[in-house]
This record gives C-alpha cells, sequence and structure tokens, in this order.
C-alpha cells in the first residue's frame, strides 16, 4: 500500500541496468515544466500512453495540452466537464461529428466555452444542432478567440456577426457550407468590417455575398479566399481593391469573375500569391493587368479549365514583371517553349515548377527547363505528352533538383527514373506513376494532386490535434486518424524556442537538489 505507480513499474526491473539503479525514480525530481516539454515532443500515442504511468504523469499530461479534438456528438454534453476538468488549459480546440448523428446543441457549446476561456481558436465541423444561440455563447465566453472555422454547421449569419462582435480580436473566419445563410433579412444586420481579420475564407455558400460590406471593411486583411461561392463577384473585387489594397494572397476558385474584378485586384502591389483556379472568364488581359503591377508575385496557380483563355500572352507578362517568382503552377494551361525561356531567363528564382494536362508541354519544353532553371528545386509533370528523351535532359541540369514527380505520361519508362535519380548519386528522388484514367478524371484530379507533390496550397497546417472520443457509455477515448501527424514529422527545432525555459528550469531544479544534500548533511 502506498506504493506510486512509478516505483511499482520498476519492481520488475532488474536491480541496475548499465550502472543506473532501476529502483530510483529519476523523474521524481524534474520539475513539471520540463515534463510537459518532453510530452509535447511525444506523438499522441507515445503520450497517451505515458499520461497512464502514474498520477503526477496524468496531472502534468492534462495540464500541458494546449491542443484538442472531440468527437461533437450529443453524448460529449454529459462528459464534458470531466474531461475539460483535466484538459484545463486548451486554447485550441476542434469539435467534429458526422451529418449522420446527432451533434452537441446550444447548451453544450456554452458548457464548453465557459471551461476554456483562454480558448484561442474553434473549429466546428458538422454541428448540426447548433443554432446562433451557442455562437453567442462562444462570442460571450471567448472574447479572446483569434481563429474561428466552421463547416456544414446549421447556424445562420446571425451567429457569425455575435462572434465578431463579441470577439475583437479575431483574425482567421473560415466559412464553409454554411446552410443558414438563406434568410436576407438576418444577414442585413452584419457587421461591416473588422479591424483585428487578416484572413477570410468562404467556401460552398449559396448567399456568401452578404460577407461582402465584412470583406471590404477589414482594413488590415492580408488573405482572401472564395471557392465555389454563387453571385457576381465583380463589384466586391473592385470594391475590396479600393478600400483594402494590403492583401497579399488572393485565392479564386470556381466564381463568377471576369477581367474586369482581376484587373481591379492589380491596386494590390503588395500581392504574393494569386491562385486562379476553374475561372473561365478571366483571360490574358486580366492576367497581364495584375502582372504589370503585382511585382512582388511569388507563388502563382493557374487551373485554366483547359479553356485556353490564359496562355502565353499571360504568362509572359508574369515572366517580364514578376522576375522574383518562386512558384508557378499550370494546369490546362498551355504554354510554349518561349515562354519557359522567358521565365526562366527572367525569373531566376524559380524552385517549384508543375504542370498538368498541358498539351504543349513535351520533350523540348523539358529541356528548356533543364538548361535555363538553375535555381529548381521540385519539378511535377501530369498528363503531358513527354517521354524518355525529355527527362534524360534532366540528368544534365537543374543542379539544385531534388523531387522529380511524373504521372500520367505513357511515354517515361521507370527505367529513365531509375537511371535519372542514379545520375545525381540518390540526391535526386524521382517517383513515376503509371497512365491510368480518362482525361476527364485526370483534369477533375489535377488540383488535388499537386497536394502529393508538396506545393499546394498551404492549409496552415502544425501539430495535428489530439482526437478524442465519447462512446456510448459516455466514456472518453481515443480516435484514431489516418491524417494524425506523426511524431517524426514535428519540427526538429522543437527544443531549440523552448531552451531558456528548460535551462531555466533545470537551474531551480539543480539548486533544490543542492539545498537537499547541505540541509541533510
Amino acid at each position: 500500500m502506498g506504493q506510486s505507480a512509478s516505483s511499482r513499474l520498476t519492481d520488475s526491473l532488474p536491480a541496475v541496468v548499465g550502472g543506473i539503479s532501476a529502483a530510483t525514480d529519476y523523474t521524481a525530481d524534474l520539475p513539471d515544466d520540463c515534463l510537459a516539454l518532453v510530452f509535447q515532443s511525444l506523438g499522441p500515442g507515445d503520450r497517451k500512453r505515458c499520461s497512464l504511468v502514474c498520477r503526477r504523469w496524468l496531472a502534468v499530461e492534462g495540464r500541458s495540452r494546449l491542443r484538442l479534438a472531440l468527437d461533437a456528438r450529443a453524448a460529449l454534453l454529459d462528459v464534458a466537464p470531466a474531461i475539460f476538468a483535466r484538459f484545463d488549459a486548451v486554447s485550441r480546440l476542434t469539435l467534429r461529428c458526422s451529418s449522420r448523428t446527432d451533434s452537441i446543441g446550444d447548451e453544450g457549446l456554452a458548457l464548453v466555452a465557459a471551461r476554456c476561456p483562454n480558448l484561442s481558436s474553434l473549429k466546428l465541423r458538422a454541428c448540426g444542432a447548433l443554432t446562433d444561440a451557442g455562437m453567442a455563447a462562444v462570442a460571450r465566453y471567448c472574447s479572446g478567440l483569434r481563429k474561428l472555422s466552421v463547416g456544414s454547421c446549421a447556424f445562420g449569419a446571425k451567429g457569425v456577426d455575435a462572434v465578431l462582435r463579441g470577439c475583437l480580436l479575431l483574425e482567421e473566419l473560415s466559412i464553409k457550407r454554411l446552410r443558414g445563410l438563406h434568410d436576407p433579412s438576418a444577414t442585413a444586420e452584419l457587421v461591416a468590417g473588422a479591424a483585428s481579420l487578416r484572413s477570410v475564407c468562404l467556401k460552398g455558400l449559396y448567399n456568401a455575398q452578404c460577407f461582402a460590406p465584412l470583406i471590404a471593411g477589414c482594413p488590415n486583411l492580408k488573405t482572401l479566399k472564395l471557392i465555389r461561392c454563387s453571385g457576381d463577384w465583380d463589384p466586391l473585387l473592385k470594391n475590396m481593391a479600393a478600400r483594402v489594397p494590403g492583401v497579399v494572397e488572393i485565392h479564386l476558385e470556381r466564381l463568377q469573375v471576369t477581367d474586369s474584378g482581376l484587373a481591379a485586384l492589380s491596386v494590390c502591389v503588395n500581392l504574393e500569391v494569386l491562385r486562379l483556379v476553374k475561372t473561365p472568364e478571366c483571360t490574358n488581359a486580366g492576367l497581364v493587368a495584375v502582372a504589370d503591377r503585382c511585382a512582388l508575385l511569388r507563388k502563382v496557380h493557374i487551373d485554366g479549365w483547359r479553356a485556353n483563355r490564359i496562355g502565353d500572352e499571360g504568362l509572359q507578362a508574369l515572366a517580364r514583371r514578376c522576375a522574383g517568382l518562386q512558384e508557378l503552377v499550370l494546369i490546362g494551361v498551355n504554354p510554349t517553349s518561349r515562354t519557359l525561356e522567358l521565365m526562366a531567363s527572367n525569373c531566376r528564382s524559380l524552385e517549384r515548377l508543375a504542370f498538368c494536362g498541358s498539351d504543349t508541354f513535351g520533350d523540348a519544353e523539358v529541356a528548356c527547363i533543364a538548361s535555363k532553371c538553375a535555381a529548381l528545386k521540385k519539378l511535377c509533370i501530369k498528363g503531358c505528352p513527354i517521354s524518355d528523351k525529355g527527362m534524360e535532359a534532366l540528368a544534365a541540369g537543374c543542379p539544385k533538383l531534388v523531387k522529380v514527380k511524373v504521372k500520367r505520361c505513357s511515354g517515361v519508362t521507370p527505367e529513365c527514373a531509375d537511371r535519372l535519380a542514379a545520375s545525381r548519386n540518390g540526391k535526386l528522388a524521382v517517383n513515376v506513376e503509371a497512365d491510368e484514367g480518362s482525361a476527364a478524371v485526370q483534369q477533375a484530379e489535377g488540383t488535388v494532386v499537386f497536394g502529393e507533390f508538396g506545393i499546394a496550397e498551404d492549409t496552415g497546417g502544425g501539430e495535428r490535434l489530439r482526437l478524442a472520443s465519447v462512446d456510448r457509455a459516455g466514456a472518453a477515448g481515443p480516435l484514431s486518424s489516418k491524417s494524425r501527424r506523426t511524431a517524426r514529422k514535428k519540427r526538429a527545432g522543437f527544443f531549440a524556442s523552448r531552451r531558456n525555459l528548460v535551462a531555466s528550469a533545470l537551474r531551480r531544479w539543480s539548486h533544490g537538489s543542492s539545498y537537499s544534500r547541505h540541509s541533510h548533511r
């Protein structure tokens, strides 16, 4: 009786292992903040196992957990007090449910918000039972909220408005597939601007233009993403460009936007990232207007949808005006060798290139890249008419190239890929995948597959949240996820940023141990 879990664990170990006594708990005097840093460097599975070693480790692990994701079924209401009694320092919370089950309601969300006063980031997914009242509770209890992301929920504009008015530090707002925006009277009173907002993402919304006054009234807005939202967006882009000229990233996907709206963005001279995805009414004229005034562009992604509205004219304007271009992704666009030569000659910092479904990108264009793009590090080619001849040209060019991915290019053989990799003594990764699927399927996957290459849209990732589920009995337990990040993907410099904290904690530890030794003499 009275024996700790950690000491019981040592009973089954040899008395001495490598000169270290197994009967001694060397973590007993380790400060809690150092122990917390160790836990934060572990993966989800190891962290959970460590929390079961003893009561102290369980308490320290709970207090040091800053990120948490929960299965937000209705049963969460019953166990939320116990969960947040243990994890009382959570600052980033994800509540995720399924459209096939009953989600947490307003009462449950209010309880969670009250238990997380330090919440800075909240993500809600498929919480169909939430209403505007629940979001008002979030605004009331979590006034320090900086990031709100909602998807497939049923509350409306009043709920969003409550958060905007109550959380004056809100910097990021992401609204996807929100089903409660159909009432025009509810959207009429939406707050017209927020000084703290720096990023707005609207996706799959029927009445997304109710947020137009909000977007145009954010003087510090830096990032705007509009994806699959109905309506004419030219007026918003014109109004926003005149009032919010400091935007640095624009993502327009499957929108009704023309060259007029695109040209209006040329006022944003600090623009660095431009993504035009399946906007068939945008042509070379709009791209030229942007390139002429936005000389700071670093990343350009264009999915022309095989409409041939954007081609050499627009791309050559980019090459002439945007010398700092580092990343270019072209899907369903047909550049020629002349354009690529100009791009390589003027854009000396070009590091990442991707071509998908281009009928004009062949062996000659690959050879041009190999001979001209000295700074290129990553090259992705999918569904283009290239062969082994073009790939072999890469062996003698692009000295900084570290990764090549080729997919659905029937003229490229695995043997050629092996020879190319061998020519760089193992310093070049070459991945060749077979030609599969129809042209329609290839084009539909064009936007997605570039994520595999590592140059797709930045999702603002980071450490994957630890997931917990609520079973039918109401107990909290682990929920596995294939997308969960493993420990090896965490930043190698994790402890570097905390070196001072560790050093001070160890000094306190050593001073305490020294005092203890002297006091017992």
